[in-house]
């Protein structure tokens, strides 16, 4: 049977068309939430954690109206977008005493998962105010750590999904394009690493980095239903030497283009940034390369 359309790695076929089409005539109250939901369970399209993949089954139902396969009930209401409208982190303020010490001075460090926790608001503050990229709600799955020591924050880490398209570290696992869409969310992507400037203490970045090596799959296993085979991060080398990555470990897999996403041309539009790769298991490849 020859597949309609393939959006986000699920073939449409014929029966799924009609089936879709059923259900609209079948429920003339149904609003798109209530459609999209109503398809979710009837397909068994869930992320792994149970939950019903709902905002991507909206996503092909509006493509699908698009191409003139169905006619969608009209909206009941078009919900703020928070992406589109993104409020700046309320300003927590910490203290920002200078912190001149050995790492074995202020162990035992505390470095604890705040997402969805009562600290979550700090993170996001502490980002925003002092991480050079700012904060950025992360899309899709993520976790957020800060690391305490007597309950005085020192250092804020967040992973989050992993790129779908990373040529050096696609090589070095040396996956197929199958395989890679199947297993991509084995992956996390540390997206931003702080320092707080007020804290110089050697060592205790590479220090957090091993640390938090030790507890993301676990984590990532209790809130995402699945566990993390392979970390990864990309530095901007006209800012960052990769040092603390270097000494936890860290493999240097290469190279950026410099083109950025789907670039259509060839041509240098940005900073050549370094890609380190953290392997979190010893048969990664096996388990990232199997279909």
């Amino acid at each position: 049977m020859t597949s309609i359309l393939t959006y986000r790695n699920r073939a449409v076929y014929t029966k799924d068309i009609d089936f879709i089409k059923r259900l609209i005539e079948n429920n003339p109250n149904y609003g798109r939430c209530a459609l999209s939901r109503e398809i979710c369970r009837t397909w068994n399209w869930v992320q792994p954690n149970g939950l019903l993949k709902d905002m991507i089954c909206r996503g092909l139902l509006l493509v699908l109206k698009r191409q003139g396969y169905i006619c969608l009930p009209p909206r009941k209401s078009t919900p703020p977008n928070p992406f589109s409208n993104r409020k700046k982190p309320k300003q927590i303020k910490v203290s920002t005493i200078s912190l001149q010490s050995e790492l074995k001075d202020i162990l035992p460090l505390t470095i604890k998962q705040v997402r969805r926790t009562d600290h979550e608001e700090l993170f996001n503050s502490l980002i925003d105010q002092y991480h050079y990229l700012r904060y950025t709600r992360p899309v899709g799955e993520h976790l957020k750590y800060i690391a305490f020591s007597k309950n005085r924050p020192l250092a804020c880490i967040t992973f989050s999904s992993a790129a779908r398209h990373l040529c050096c570290r696609d090589s070095f696992i040396g996956w197929d394009t199958e395989a890679r869409e199947l297993n991509l969310h084995f992956l996390a992507y540390n997206n931003r690493f702080l320092i707080l400037p007020w804290i110089r203490v050697p060592f205790l970045a590479s220090h957090l980095l091993s640390r938090c090596a030790r507890i993301a799959t676990s984590d990532w296993l209790q809130i995402y239903n699945h566990p993390l085979y392979w970390l990864e991060t990309i530095i901007d080398t006209t800012r960052f030497k990769g040092t603390c990555y270097k000494a936890a470990n860290w493999l240097l897999l290469g190279k950026t283009s410099g083109r950025g996403l789907n670039a259509k041309t060839h041509k240098i539009c940005r900073s050549i940034k370094s890609v380190y790769g953290y392997p979190l298991v010893a048969d990664f490849r096996e388990k990232l390369r199997a279909v």
